[in-house]
């Protein structure tokens, strides 16, 4: 008995272990990158990576509405605006892509 909770515990702790990929993770592995219109895009196309880039183009859209109706601007004004901070603070290694449409690793 104490075997068979043990052999349980174990394939519970095997099966928490795997967690969904963040954001950092994902741009020190090259799966997504920063793009100038202020979202992330992916260079990889597993379904991981694609949930990822989703979600944080979402939280993003939210956010930057959320900005741009209290600034009284218009959204994709401020997405650029942030694009262009998000591509110029990518830490080396990472991708951006650049304003030809062309990837570029820092």
């Amino acid at each position: 008995m104490k075997r068979l909770f043990a052999m349980g515990v174990l394939l519970l702790g095997m099966s928490t272990q795997t967690q969904a990929i963040t954001l950092n993770e994902a741009r020190a592995q090259g799966r997504v990158g920063e793009t100038l219109n202020g979202y992330i895009a992916p260079l990889r196309q597993d379904a991981e990576t694609l949930a990822l880039v989703s979600q944080i183009n979402a939280a993003r859209s939210e956010s930057y509405q959320k900005l741009a109706d209290s600034n009284n601007l218009p959204v994709d004004e401020v997405a650029k605006m942030a694009g262009q901070k998000l591509v110029a603070r990518a830490q080396a290694g990472e991708y951006v892509k650049g304003i030809n449409g062309k990837w570029l690793k820092k």
